[in-house]
């Protein structure tokens, strides 16, 4: 494929994904008020438990400005949108990429595909709900008897879970990266186990950088299941590399 060929497809692609994106948006539109109510859940138990170890403390969460209820509606059904649209877009990367892949590599394509999925999901998962222990324990140093009011505007609070479900739901696409390029004959195992060390200290690293919550585990809930499926994703371009070396010995050709 020329250059313009290429954007040509890469427009498609983000065509297709965007359709589908507005799509899933309009349908979670109809369901606003259970989409905010599933977003102020992690709230909602977070102060509940806050209230359990301190009574004293006061929080509010509030809408500030005449816009910020429309603001709330668009980035909650934007936010479903997203989420539900997943294998849509996820579908349509690895369409892109596929035409770039040898023969041998692009019948890969499908099983990477249908393991994002599940990954991408299962982390927005895990970033929802480790959200309110991490908002509890923010929210559990302010100090006794003292008359604060932690206030926290809810467009700021939904920024707040929206980066924290997203950055979850990308990082659990590591392990896909990881064997796809081993497939590709980029990296072998065992430069991938040399490097186990570096890949799981720069995971926490990682964690403690991108959880817009900043708490221990947060960082804890995103580094050690990273890790764990790096672990996950060098066995299998372990076994994938032994059956590549054994193969040329039942080759008719050999």
């Amino acid at each position: 494929m020329s250059l313009w060929e290429h954007i040509a497809e890469l427009r498609y692609r983000l065509v297709m994904s965007v359709l589908g994106f507005i799509v899933t948006t309009v349908i979670a539109a109809f369901f606003y008020r259970q989409l905010v109510a599933i977003i102020l859940y992690p709230w909602d138990v977070a102060i509940a438990d806050l209230a359990a170890q301190n009574p004293d403390v006061e929080t509010a969460l509030v809408n500030q400005g005449v816009a910020a209820p429309f603001m709330l509606a668009v980035k909650a059904t934007a936010l479903a949108g997203l989420i539900a649209a997943s294998p849509i877009w996820l579908y349509q990367l690895w369409k892109f990429i596929a035409p770039g892949l040898l023969a041998n590599e692009r019948k890969w394509s499908a099983a990477f595909m249908l393991s994002s999925i599940p990954l991408f999901l299962m982390g927005v998962a895990i970033g929802y709900l480790v959200l309110p222990k991490g908002i509890s324990f923010m929210l559990g140093f302010t100090p006794d008897s003292q008359g604060i009011t932690n206030m926290l505007e809810i467009n700021q609070f939904l920024d707040l879970v929206i980066r924290l479900m997203l950055v979850f739901g990308l990082a659990f696409l590591m392990p896909v990266v990881v064997c796809a390029i081993n497939f590709m004959g980029v990296v072998s195992a065992a430069q991938l186990a040399n490097a186990r060390n570096g890949v799981v200290f720069g995971t926490f690293v990682f964690g403690a950088v991108a959880t817009p919550s900043g708490d221990p585990l947060s960082m804890l809930a995103l580094a050690v299941p990273m890790s764990l499926l790096y672990v996950i994703a060098e066995i299998i371009c372990r076994v994938h590399d032994r059956r590549k070396a054994v193969k040329p010995r039942f080759d008719p050709e050999v």
